[in-house]
């Protein structure tokens, strides 16, 4: 009896032990999963705070490095944001108005290009920019001619404003004869009217 308590003694002796190294086991394996989570975690956060470090310092860099162009001419005629403030359009001089048409006879003139590869879009996209200050610039510049002429000026401007009304209407169909037809007597229209104010 006795050597069955002494087996019994260490078989028990002997689960308690691989109970315990299987707790022990377990819980180092728990607390070894622990430190691999909670070292994870930390890797992550700091490669999340590094890349926001580095990306902020790139972007405070970069707005350091872009500087704000010189006030143009073109900004205080024409559209200083188109897509955020739509026109901006100040009161210009007469003198002011009268360079600003000159300009866009340019910009008509060199516009035949964009009719010739039928790149419509870009067509509209410019006459009804140029339209949308061109009356303003009318009205303005015609404090510089003289009592005789403004008659004369404002049959010709009155042709140009229908003439671009015309072009920009066929353009959106769009109609290639007609589209030159009106853009031809546009270029004329406002040539004349260049020449009055020169």
């Amino acid at each position: 009896m006795s050597s069955f308590t002494h087996t019994t003694t260490l078989l028990h002796a002997h689960v308690k032990t691989k109970h315990q190294n299987a707790n022990q086991s377990s819980s180092s394996s728990s607390s070894s999963q622990q430190n691999l989570t909670t070292t994870t975690t930390t890797n992550r956060r700091k490669l999340v705070s590094t890349f926001l470090t580095t990306s902020m310092a790139a972007i405070i860099a970069a707005a350091h490095v872009v500087q704000r162009p010189p006030a143009a001419l073109a900004e205080k005629w024409g559209t200083r944001s188109f897509l955020r403030e739509h026109f901006f359009e100040p009161g210009l001089s007469p003198e002011d108005s009268v360079a600003r048409i000159k300009q866009t006879a340019e910009g008509l003139h060199s516009m035949r290009e964009m009719l010739d590869t039928m790149s419509w879009r870009y067509v509209i996209f410019y006459i009804r920019l140029k339209q949308a200050y061109l009356d303003q610039d009318l009205k303005t510049a015609m404090a510089t001619l003289p009592q005789g002429l403004r008659k004369d000026y404002v049959k010709v401007a009155n042709e140009l404003v229908d003439n671009m009304a015309e072009l920009d209407r066929y353009v959106r169909s769009p109609k290639v004869y007609e589209s030159y037809l009106y853009y031809e007597r546009t270029l004329k229209s406002i040539d004349d009217l260049v020449a009055m104010l020169a």
